[in-house]
């Protein structure tokens, strides 16, 4: 059977061997000379070999000068292990695999995630762009640790926090005759061209279903819709971080009746722990977005 070698005991060796006396290691080591002899004659006894010659115990035997190395090699392996693991407990290392939606991943995350890794610089990050119902897949599958997502239906695999609310509104361009007004409502949108979208789906339910129902557009992507708005080829709509804040030719109009909000939340698989730097992540979302942001 293999002897089992005590970290403690080897650093005493290797201090030993540094400070040149079993007084001065001692003395480095905050213990009592007697203490560190006897430590070291016990691994030596385990070992079956002296590893310092007797009457001039600062000095190496041959088998001491063979483990020496060996000896700080283990300690300096164990050391680095042991900051390892104490950092990934503490979420201070890791790799943290997250998704969201698009308007979430272009308006919120960049300062967000900026801010993040400036608390945490240890912590890998990768950010999956993709529409609410891949981001809830992703999460149930184990693909990504958690989802920043408007969720459409509860189910038993994935939960769900709620963060804030998003409220939607119409969008054309800035010279059609809505630009002027501070809200809307569905009357107003009566014998519009509606172009429906993925988030069209918010106004099911509303006194607006008519409208979406009878839209003749339907275009999934927001660079395809943006060039299609800004040609003029009909209105939509829209939640307020879907909005391209920057389109010279656009403008938002906040939809008052029916008052329609898109829910945003962050979703964990039910049934799986998160992992130290997932749950750093976890609690830097609800501290950072959890209703502070729409």
């Amino acid at each position: 059977m293999l002897p089992e070698l005590k970290i403690q005991q080897l650093r005493y060796v290797i201090t030993v061997v540094e400070e040149g006396s079993f007084h001065g290691a001692s003395r480095r080591l905050h213990r009592t000379q007697p203490a560190i002899s006897m430590a070291v004659r016990e691994l030596e006894n385990r070992l079956g070999q002296n590893l310092f010659e007797r009457g001039a115990q600062n000095k190496l035997t041959p088998f001491g000068e063979y483990c020496l190395p060996r000896f700080r090699d283990l300690v300096g392996q164990h050391d680095r292990t042991a900051k390892d693991v104490v950092s990934q407990a503490g979420g201070q290392q890791g790799h943290i695999h997250i998704a969201t939606v698009p308007s979430v991943a272009s308006r919120i995350m960049p300062s967000f995630l900026a801010e993040f890794i400036e608390q945490f610089p240890g912590l890998n990050i990768s950010l999956h762009d993709e529409n609410a119902h891949y981001v809830c897949q992703m999460v149930a599958h184990g693909e990504v640790d958690l989802g920043i997502t408007s969720l459409w239906q509860n189910t038993d695999d994935l939960e769900y926090t709620h963060l804030f609310e998003d409220k939607v509104g119409v969008v054309c361009r800035k010279d059609h005759v809505f630009a002027a007004a501070t809200s809307l409502d569905w009357r107003s949108l009566q014998g519009e061209k509606l172009i429906r979208n993925g988030t069209s789906r918010l106004l099911m339910g509303t006194e607006a279903t008519e409208l979406v129902e009878n839209s003749a557009f339907y275009i999934s992507n927001m660079i395809s819709l943006i060039a299609m708005l800004e040609a003029g080829a009909g209105i939509t709509t829209l939640p307020r971080l879907a909005f391209p804040e920057h389109s010279a030719n656009l403008c938002f109009i906040p939809l008052s009746d029916p008052d329609v909000v898109r829910r945003i939340g962050l979703v964990q698989a039910a049934n799986r722990t998160l992992s130290p730097a997932a749950q750093a992540m976890h609690s830097f979302v609800l501290e950072k977005l959890q209703y502070d942001v729409v």
